[in-house]
């Protein structure tokens, strides 16, 4: 595919349709994207199921494309209102509660957002890999979200101040990219199996003992502790013991 890192958004022709029109186009295009990898979706299947016309599917996107890359951005759209639309925990509880929340809401949507999740399944561990600009901007907008909660993390007191919050966003977000291996290993499932099948697969008891202790594992690392200075003197006698 194209690298293609500008924000992708329909044609003003397709916000003009009547929004049952629209809901049509986009839930039908959800299902062949999610049943399909992006070099197999057919833009031709869709517009018969949705009874237009092709010359109006391209009123709408510029090509196949623009229409995957909308339903990847309504994906982490839908996903953040989903969070939005739950009651997180109090702000007193600190960082690591609230991170806790985030994933089990995380995993809750992909159980109630099947399809779209699907479609993130796909974009992860199909065939087709996303465009680099693409997985650079999604890169930094999951770092840009998490710096602000890492900040409030350390101003409450849960996070060690002498630690770079810019590197602490980094860390958390290359945890939180690296698990869903570790998740579907320890759950033992192929992720060609959570492409075709969608989350029905996960086991959801294991994936919170594993988020759990996940989080276990940050707070131990990341909360304030007394530090005694050591000189480089030191050091070298540490290694050398």
């Amino acid at each position: 595919m194209t690298d293609r890192s500008h924000c992708i958004m329909p044609t003003e022709t397709f916000f003009n349709l009547p929004e049952e029109k629209r809901r049509l186009i986009l839930d039908l295009a959800i299902d062949e994207f999610a049943d399909n990898d992006y070099q197999n979706a057919s833009i031709s299947r869709l517009v018969a199921r949705a009874g237009i016309a092709k010359g109006s599917f391209y009123q709408y996107f510029a090509d196949k494309q623009d229409l995957y890359l909308y339903l990847l951005q309504l994906l982490v759209e839908e996903k953040t209102s989903f969070l939005k639309g739950d009651k997180p925990p109090d702000p007193s509880a600190g960082f690591f509660e609230l991170l806790r929340w985030m994933f089990k809401r995380g995993l809750s949507f992909q159980f109630s957002n099947p399809r779209l999740a699907q479609i993130g399944y796909r974009a992860a561990y199909g065939n087709e890999p996303l465009p680099e600009g693409v997985r650079e901007q999604l890169r930094g907008d999951t770092v840009g979200f998490f710096g602000p909660l890492v900040k409030m993390g350390i101003a409450q007191g849960d996070i060690d101040p002498q630690l770079d919050p810019d590197m602490v966003s980094i860390m958390v977000y290359g945890l939180i990219s690296q698990l869903g291996d570790y998740f579907m290993a320890q759950m033992n499932v192929k992720p060609e199996s959570l492409v075709v099948n969608g989350p029905k697969e996960l086991d959801q008891p294991i994936y919170w003992e594993i988020v759990d202790n996940m989080i276990g594992i940050l707070e131990h690392g990341l909360r304030p502790r007394e530090r005694e200075a050591l000189s480089p003197t030191d050091d070298r006698e540490m290694i050398e013991q």
